[in-house]
């Protein structure tokens, strides 16, 4: 089969087309033909070996995809040959995956691939943020950052849902424009204002009761001075590089807390799993959330997309389509 593999770590030009062994199907798990890959951010931290799971090369990038079940493995009762689904695994990039069935989203009939590949890290990600790590309701203010990005557009229409204000940092105005579309009540372009600052701003002192941190390093201290009494930040991402030690000193300003967020962590409670696809699902079924797809790539073209990502110029979920 086909699949984008590198043989060593480095920039986006490590990653080529290459001829690959099929993945053999193993009890519990699924072999899936991957018609779309969702493409993180943490797939150019894998690349470079600077991810939590280090590559074993040659590897192949990608952690989630969406395409058609064609066999089911020992043990795996609820799922088809032939089922459509989206599901998080490993080794995405490629013509067909693995995924453990724990893992694997039945599709809607009205969702497409590429959609489907946008769904469960950027949706579950933002929807276990606002509502597992924190409890997100009317009367809440969320700073977004990243807000246009792939789960920052999600978490807005998430937390609006959710009957909170939204916040978003973006940075440029075009994107402003996005975040606004999909629900933002107020957006900061962190490149022309300090966001802080403006947060405050708009609350009238108060400061934000949520923090979503995909950036990290040039955020996370600025960001504690934008809390509300009691205010929560939740770090999942470090776009920005690592931040600096925190100062538990900070804290107590603001009796605020701290706390960060994979979620690697979420599939090994299943009930918890589950309710955060199935209220997902339902919002989108609602009209209260929308997937966008910035943009896709064929599979040959996966070292152009994750130059585009780079580039900070992607808006929404990037796809690669096999």
């Amino acid at each position: 089969m086909k699949a984008v593999v590198f043989d060593k770590l480095g920039g986006p030009e490590v990653l080529h087309l290459a001829d690959i062994p099929k993945p053999e199907l193993k009890p519990g798990t699924v072999l899936v033909k991957v018609r779309a890959a969702g493409i993180n951010f943490a797939d150019t931290l894998f690349r470079q070996g600077q991810y939590l799971m280090q590559p074993q090369l040659p590897d192949v990038p990608g952690f989630e995809g969406a395409g058609e079940i064609e066999a089911a493995g020992a043990g795996v009762s609820n799922l088809k040959a032939g089922q459509r689904v989206a599901f998080i695994g490993s080794k995405t990039y490629a013509e067909y995956a693995l995924a453990q069935a724990g893992q694997v989203i039945p599709l809607p009939d009205s969702m497409s691939f590429e959609h489907g590949a946008a769904f469960p890290i950027q949706v579950l990600t933002a929807w276990h943020m606002l509502h597992t790590c924190h409890n997100t309701g009317p009367g809440q203010t969320v700073l977004v950052h990243s807000a246009a990005g792939g789960v920052g557009i999600v978490a807005v229409q998430i937390a609006k849902a959710a009957g909170a204000k939204v916040i978003g940092t973006v940075s440029s105005d075009s994107k402003a424009a996005l975040v606004k579309e999909y629900g933002g009540d107020d957006v900061i372009n962190y490149a022309t204002k300090d966001f802080a600052a403006e947060a405050n701003r708009i609350t009238g002192g108060r400061g934000v009761d949520l923090i979503l941190d995909a950036v990290g390093a040039t955020t996370l201290e600025k960001g504690l001075g934008c809390l509300a009494l009691f205010g929560h930040l939740i770090l999942y991402g470090r776009a920005g590089g690592p931040p600096e030690p925190l100062n538990l000193f900070r804290l107590f300003e603001r009796a605020a807390k701290v706390s960060g967020f994979t979620l690697n962590t979420i599939p090994a409670v299943p009930e918890i799993m589950r309710r955060g696809i199935e209220d997902s699902l339902k919002l989108i079924a609602q009209g209260k959330l929308k997937l966008l797809v910035g943009k896709s790539f064929p599979l040959a073209q996966a070292a152009e997309a994750h130059r585009f990502m780079e580039s900070r110029q992607s808006t929404g979920k990037l796809v690669l389509t096999a």
